[in-house]
């Protein structure tokens, strides 16, 4: 005698149940893991007086204000070397930009470099709808920061004071620079 055997078809709905808690399961995990492990956005505050680096600068300025820290750097082993500040000409001769005259100069404002005996190197802006003014102050001790300022206006004179309310209430602007996880710079439209 032959036995014939039903097997109805188990029913989808248990499974398909399993399937969608499992990845509910999942997608709750991965939003916990996200929420807590996530980077806090911290806004430095800056003082009425100074321009953020990445956000206030346009790209030929923010050329420039690289090209001056690293130069900076050899700024300051040059006059640790020769026991004071190296002369327009000598940044010239080493080829620092942005002292030499190169087609990256021509494109970022053709600055003309200017030493100030009170211990900066100001850089007037041939073309200030590019790049502003730049005002690089060096330090009293080699290990100090460079200390870097703006103006965005054609007429910008050697300032005779080089201290901070000096400098602001003619205008000047203090770059400031802080990183952190964000973009390096903000598009504005």
């Amino acid at each position: 005698m032959s036995r014939i055997q039903v097997v109805r078809p188990a029913g989808a709905g248990h499974e398909t149940l399993y399937v969608l808690l499992a990845s509910l399961l999942i997608i709750i995990l991965a939003a916990t893991i996200v929420t807590m492990r996530g980077e806090r956005v911290d806004e430095v505050a800056l003082a009425s007086h100074q321009i953020d680096a990445r956000r206030d600068l346009t790209a030929a300025e923010q050329g420039l204000y690289t090209d001056l820290l690293v130069a900076f750097d050899e700024i300051q082993a040059l006059r640790e070397e020769n026991a004071g500040a190296p002369s327009i000409d000598t940044l010239v001769d080493e080829g620092l930009p942005p002292f030499v005259t190169d087609a990256s100069s021509e494109s970022r404002g053709r600055h003309q470099w200017l030493w100030m005996e009170s211990g900066a190197y100001l850089g007037r802006s041939q073309d200030s709808t590019v790049a502003g003014s730049f005002l690089l102050i060096l330090p009293q001790t080699l290990a100090t920061p460079a200390d870097v300022w703006l103006r965005h206006d054609s007429a910008t004179l050697a300032p005779a004071d080089l201290g901070s309310e000096a400098l602001i209430g003619a205008g000047w602007k203090q770059i400031a620079t802080h990183y952190d996880a964000g973009v390096t710079r903000e598009h504005r439209h």
